[in-house]
């Protein structure tokens, strides 16, 4: 068995791509391409934080509060969120309310504005893994952390980021392209 799903359109795809359509559109459109841009990773890193012990169709559901809520993911600007911008988050209902995250949020646009422009993007580039490693075949040859996210995570936390251990790392590297693990047989690959 392959691990990739033939779904009603007739393409197969990684398994848990073709168990909604909110994960179909995002399987098939954005994960595993390539990401660039502060703003872009940053909207990523703030996404895969507030996943954290979550399912990532929550996340995708209330992806646009998310980004109301903060601003388009404009850093300059969440740096400068107060208590009352604090008080304001956790009483928004498009957004997921854990204090803990939004206040890494806040801590995480002050570490990305200290950065020269481009270089949150270059940061999270340098710790690409080699593009030729081998497909995976199932979604158990997936793995949840690697060598480089262990030390794509100490780097940003060596730059002031917060919620950004070694397995939310892995899923900002396959979120944002680092690392491609649609599976072999899978049409996005």
């Amino acid at each position: 068995m392959t691990g990739a799903v033939l779904g009603a359109d007739g393409l197969r795809r990684c398994g848990w791509g073709d168990s909604a359509e909110d994960y179909r559109t995002y399987h098939d459109t954005e994960w595993g391409r390539p990401v660039h841009g502060d703003r872009a990773l940053f909207e990523r890193i703030t996404l895969e934080a507030f996943q954290s012990g979550l399912s990532w169709i929550t996340i995708l559901r209330r992806r646009e509060g998310f980004r109301t809520a903060f601003r388009g993911f404009d850093a300059a600007l969440v740096a400068e969120f107060d208590e009352t911008d604090v008080e304001r988050l956790l009483n928004d209902t498009g957004i997921i309310r854990n204090r803990a995250k939004v206040l890494a949020t806040i801590a995480n646009a002050k570490a990305a504005r200290t950065l020269a422009d481009g270089e949150l993007d270059a940061l999270v580039w340098s710790h690409a893994p080699d593009p030729d490693r081998p497909a995976p075949l199932t979604l158990a040859d997936v793995p949840a952390v690697t060598p480089e996210s262990t030390a794509l995570a100490k780097s940003l936390k060596r730059a002031g980021f917060r919620f950004v251990g070694p397995t939310t790392a892995y899923a900002l590297m396959q979120a944002c392209g680092l690392v491609n693990d649609h599976l072999a047989d899978c049409h996005a690959r």
